[in-house]
């Protein structure tokens, strides 16, 4: 047996969005990741004390899809994509009173709200046009974690494991553009690992590969997709702490379907400032972040920029 631990307020590995609205290559030019946005504090601590942890995180970008490429979007072909997505998930998690032992475990489900603004030139099958832009306010595709699994190595290194799946609740219709549905499921096993400084700051890793399966209305597939995000803060007294988050994404697999092309798989690579505050909020711990991660090395995927901010609360 270790000794207690601990821990600040956390967002678990399972609350993570990892998922947000925005993937290339994938079917409409959007896809699960946002570069940078997969990773938060503590992602690797499943904490041993039971009870609930609540976040509420919203995350904006806007990016564009530089040149003349073009991208599968809702059973046709596009170019000239611009795009601009709010999306807001509220999570809920549930830590199982499984005393405090190295290994503890949790479960979760996300409901997000995401709104679409997309602007592309596109024409449909049999030269169906289905117009320039669009846009929309709905709910998305709801985040379901079954279990989440973590173990402490010691009171500043832990290490989580979770398969995060997204099912298809979403709104999704084939004959619009702004769509906060994406009528697949995905699978998301994902890994995570935090070291604590002891000083109010840490170093977190997380990574992921996505798997999705057909959308059956438009008989498409995404390739899997592999993330890889970092986080590191430093502290500074009285809870505060700043840093860098950074992100890496790149389609591993090609996709499949009508209009799927082999040598269209997206990456992207993006950096920057992240600051946060821990400390008590009411009778729970809690974990404020916002950051900025402006993406400068893309392939097959818009660029632009997404702006985050988190709050997480703990009741123990």
């Amino acid at each position: 047996m270790i000794r207690p631990l601990v821990v600040r307020p956390l967002l678990l590995a399972l609350c993570m969005v990892s998922g947000s609205p925005l993937v290339l290559a994938a079917e409409g030019g959007v896809g699960r990741p946002i570069t940078g946005q997969q990773v938060f504090s503590n992602a690797g601590i499943v904490p041993p004390e039971p009870g609930w942890v609540m976040s509420l995180t919203s995350i904006w970008y806007d990016g564009d899809l530089k040149g003349n490429a073009q991208v599968p979007l809702v059973g046709a072909t596009s170019t000239g994509l611009d795009m601009k997505v709010s999306y807001t998930m509220a999570n809920f998690t549930h830590v199982w009173d499984t005393g405090k032992g190295r290994w503890n475990y949790a479960s979760a489900v996300g409901v997000p709200v995401q709104y679409t603004d997309i602007t592309a030139n596109i024409t449909g099958p049999r030269g169906r046009t289905l117009g320039s832009s669009d846009t929309g306010t709905q709910f998305a595709d709801m985040l379901v974690t079954p279990i989440a699994a973590g173990y402490h190595f010691d009171e500043l290194n832990h290490i989580s494991f979770s398969l995060p799946i997204y099912v298809p609740t979403g709104a999704y219709n084939d004959d619009r553009l702004a769509n906060p549905g994406q009528n697949n499921y995905t699978f998301m096993p994902t890994v995570a690992f935090t070291h604590l400084d002891g000083k109010g700051g840490e170093f977190t890793l997380s990574s992921g590969l996505e798997f999705y399966t057909e959308n059956d209305a438009t008989d498409y597939r995404n390739g899997n997709i592999y993330t890889l995000d970092a986080l590191w803060t430093h502290g500074f007294g009285n809870g505060w702490n700043a840093g860098i988050a950074a992100g890496y994404i790149q389609q591993v697999t090609d996709d499949s379907g009508s209009g799927a092309d082999s040598g269209f798989r997206g990456r992207s690579v993006g950096a920057g400032p992240t600051v946060g505050w821990t400390g008590k909020f009411a009778d729970a711990q809690a974990n404020f972040n916002a950051r900025w991660v402006p993406e400068f090395d893309t392939k097959n995927r818009p660029e632009g920029n997404g702006i985050s901010v988190n709050m997480t609360l703990a009741f123990f």
